[in-house]
């Protein structure tokens, strides 16, 4: 079983994680407001997406990055966000009542307490979200178990690992062919392991080129792994450290 250590509200580890960092923008918001702003079809309103594209600026989902693509911003143009709102539907933090969405009591408890965000949504977030449904294909989950993932990955991500590596350690190489193709399985590890590590904000993840293919990525530990995250490998990454 995977255990995370409690982390304090004050921890500045917590910075690093954009999912803490958007539930808590969104908890400001209501505060301010009473609450969002809801389209007929239950979506957030542009008026709250626009705003939360500014101030979530969310790595690889930042203003500049949507309004690159888009002239307005409607909520299924902003990935995370359309995250975040399922997933507070989800574990009852909030709920829509009279055309906006509201915080219930249980979201309430966590109004600034950033520590307490992330012990209880993370958790919810990488083991019991479908990560796969969030493919462009019509991916199954993919074959292993977090805690192998995590383990490997504690190991692997020490010092950064590219994409391509992360996928030879957990699944061999890629079949090769005459013509460059889709990697299936890269893609797969990416969208429902890397990825959802990288958004919880134990992962960070930098652009190997301009290519912005996930073979290419970075992969790194943050702080905030190392704070919220006790493995079995622990003890090696210790003892590698140390050579």
């Amino acid at each position: 079983m995977i255990a995370f250590r409690e982390i304090d509200d004050a921890d500045p580890a917590l910075a690093f994680s954009p999912l803490v960092r958007g539930i808590e923008k969104t908890f400001a918001w209501i505060g301010e407001h009473g609450g969002i702003p809801l389209t007929p079809s239950k979506a957030f309103k542009r008026v709250f997406v626009h705003w939360a594209a500014a101030a979530f600026d969310w790595p690889g989902h930042t203003e500049a990055d949507l309004f690159a693509v888009n002239k307005v911003l409607n909520e299924p143009d902003f990935a995370p966000l359309m995250v975040l709102h399922d997933l507070m539907i989800a574990m009852k933090l909030g709920r829509h009542y009279k055309g906006e969405f509201r915080l219930t009591k249980s979201g309430q408890a966590l109004v600034r307490h950033p520590g307490r965000i992330f012990g209880t949504v993370v958790p919810f977030f990488l083991f019991r979200i479908n990560h796969a449904s969030m493919s462009r294909f019509d991916d199954a989950p993919i074959l292993g178990h977090w805690d192998v993932f995590l383990n490997v990955l504690n190991v692997e991500t020490e010092d950064g690992a590219t994409g391509a590596h992360l996928r030879r350690v957990l699944f061999g190489e890629p079949e090769k062919g005459p013509l460059p193709r889709y990697d299936e399985v890269m893609g797969q590890l990416y969208i429902q392991v890397l990825r959802p590590l990288c958004w919880a904000g134990l992962l960070q993840q930098e652009r190997g080129t301009p290519s912005y293919r996930f073979e290419d990525a970075v992969f790194m530990k943050t702080p905030l792994w190392r704070v919220a995250l006790r493995l079995e490998t622990d003890g090696v990454v210790r003892a590698a450290t140390r050579h």
